[in-house]
């Protein structure tokens, strides 16, 4: 026995050592990093969960917002004439990527007050990283069918990405909170109050959908609408994580702070942060755990019955999310309340389909001869084997008979997939689109670029240009956001 004790001790200590190896040697590796900037730091001043209060209002909010990009401005804007390497970073005044420069600077809540009567209220609320820009789509459409329209700026973002090294999951449950409840009085308890979320945003609806039906003071949503929703991460993402969460400990030496990072890249974009930090990727993975355990808790008690109707809009392929979270984990457990799942297939023409490293048919077959759907599904793929145009087939709760119907819409050239990035935006979005609005100008046109030359010479992972920034099946999804909103509520569900 003594034998067999000694042997686990020794196991242990091997192991320990090996993972202390493992940490360090990653720990020395991020040296090898970009310097950190004065935007890889928080910002003081940041609202957290304890701040919302019942007599919050969003003036409050909004007060606070406005002081810390003006903190940002005071501290972190680099003044005077910028590089080379200035001209598209964020943070120099006079870059040309300064979102400080333009008629409207989207990184702050906003809100869209329709013309004439008031029909409803909307919160929007962005992905991980973003900023409110990235329902902009969304938010037009709602405040032109009469909407009043409030897109939520999500603590830790839209300032600067040193935000998210504390900004905590709970913070941003406590935000959509405030915001729910502005949109309520703002509309009255009379108007249809819808949830719109990306990503993250997703997430935060669907939880905040779940937290209303046992707490009487969040005012209920009658409808809920989500992109790319994150129900659940990659294991990759997953693993990432886990190992990068030993690493960053390690970061609390200064001499290592490089390490608290999965990556450290220029910031280009205007609306979202391209450096990532390891305590975002850890936020992640705790809030999945926490609405997958949600949703479980009120499938098994039947409250999910009384979820509201949940129309989302997912690609077969995501790198970010995990699609058949949001398929298995989420709609796998909806009974008949009148959802809808919009699954956007990989492009199986000619030369994409011979290219693709999946064929994705054994698990899609067997969602689409499944009886044991509570939902309604739209799949849009490809109208024949080789061709770019496509078609949408409707499978009706419980049915394995498809419906097909033409949406006059077809693969753009050189395009095999959706990503995560995609489905909340215009093709003519100003940064993202392919096909440009060039009436409005934000320094770049990230949807445009398609850099060619050799390997390991840009500064940034040539896979950043590669995903694509815009849904070319847009115009199909702004139809079904109509039908939700044409929708009539009963009363009895608000």
């Amino acid at each position: 026995m003594k034998r067999f004790f000694k042997w686990v001790f020794g196991a242990v200590d091997v192991a320990l050592i090996a993972v202390v190896t493992i940490v360090f040697v990653r720990a020395c590796d991020a040296r090898h990093k970009p310097p950190l900037q004065a935007w890889h730091r928080p910002l003081p001043g940041e609202f957290r969960a304890a701040d919302l209060q019942p007599n919050t209002t969003l003036a409050d909010y909004l007060r606070r917002e406005e002081t810390l990009f003006s903190e940002m401005e005071r501290t972190v804007m680099t003044p005077g004439p910028p590089t080379v390497k200035g001209r598209l970073s964020r943070y120099s005044i006079e870059g040309a990527v300064n979102p400080l420069r333009f008629d409207k600077n989207w990184n702050h809540t906003y809100e869209m007050v329709p013309a004439g009567d008031v029909r409803g209220g909307v919160l929007l609320l962005h992905g991980l990283t973003d900023s409110p820009y990235s329902v902009r789509a969304e938010a037009e459409i709602y405040a032109r069918e009469g909407f009043y329209a409030l897109a939520l700026r999500v603590p830790g973002h839209g300032t600067v990405p040193g935000a998210l090294t504390e900004a905590r999951w709970e913070d941003w449950r406590a935000a959509a909170r405030l915001g729910a409840r502005a949109v309520r009085a703002r509309v009255g308890d009379k108007l249809p109050f819808h949830l719109v979320g990306y990503s993250n945003g997703g997430a935060l609806s669907v939880q905040y959908a779940l937290d209303a039906l046992g707490d009487a003071s969040l005012p209920r949503p009658d409808r809920v609408v989500l992109f790319s929703p994150m129900i659940g991460v990659t294991q990759f993402a997953r693993a990432a994580t886990a190992i990068a969460k030993l690493v960053g400990a390690v970061g609390a030496i200064p001499y290592f702070a490089q390490s608290r990072w999965l990556d450290i890249q220029p910031e280009f974009n205007p609306f979202k942060y391209n450096s990532f930090p390891a305590f975002a990727g850890e936020q992640t993975t705790e809030i999945t755990r926490a609405i997958q355990g949600e949703i479980e808790t009120a499938a098994s008690g039947n409250r999910i019955r009384a979820l509201p109707p949940i129309l989302a809009f997912v690609s077969l392929e995501d790198s970010t999310v995990e699609t058949w979270s949001t398929i298995d984990a989420l709609f796998g457990h909806l009974q008949d309340n009148g959802s809808e799942l919009v699954l956007f297939d990989v492009n199986r023409s000619a030369v994409a389909a011979g290219l693709l490293e999946h064929s994705y048919d054994d698990r899609l077959a067997a969602l689409l001869a499944s009886r044991d759907r509570h939902y309604r599904l739209d799949l849009l793929t490809n109208a024949r084997a080789g061709a770019p145009e496509v078609v949408v087939k409707t499978l009706d709760p419980g049915s394995v008979e498809a419906h097909e119907m033409a949406p006059g819409l077809a693969w753009p050239p050189q395009i095999f997939s959706l990503s995560h990035l995609a489905t909340p935006f215009r093709p003519d979005d100003p940064l993202y689109g392919i096909a440009p609005d060039l009436s409005k100008d934000y320094g770049l046109r990230l949807g445009l670029l398609a850099p060619r030359g050799e390997k390991g010479v840009l500064s940034v992972p040539i896979d950043q240009f590669m995903r694509l920034n815009c849904n070319p099946f847009f115009s199909y999804v702004e139809a079904k956001i109509l039908e939700g909103i044409a929708v009539p509520v009963p009363a009895v569900a608000r």
